[in-house]
């Protein structure tokens, strides 16, 4: 039986729905700002599938954190563009409760 991999899972439906909200911010001439919160939604799960096939540990521990990064990121893209818009968008999918 293959194990589940609960981060890996939560990236994938992480990038899934940061798709409406860049579709948001583009039409609001926010393209930049749109094309880096796609960058960044989706890297999280990248990495975490990079990590999993690591070639050493070095590169997995490695891996992991610059995930953690891009979802800091994703965070910064969306306060910033809710304030300046006043719209909220909630994407609960990374929360670190299971």
């Amino acid at each position: 039986m293959v194990k589940q991999n609960v981060i890996k899972e939560k990236g994938l439906q992480f990038a899934i729905q940061i798709v409406p909200p860049a579709r948001a911010m583009q039409s609001q001439n926010e393209f930049g700002l749109a094309m880096e919160l796609l960058h960044s939604g989706t890297a999280i799960e990248t990495l975490v599938c990079e990590a999993e096939c690591a070639e050493s540990k070095y590169d997995f521990i490695h891996k992991l954190p610059i995930a953690l990064k891009e979802a800091n990121e994703n965070g910064y893209f969306m306060n910033s563009f809710s304030k300046r818009t006043k719209l909220g968008f909630c994407l609960s999918v990374f929360s670190l409760k299971r």
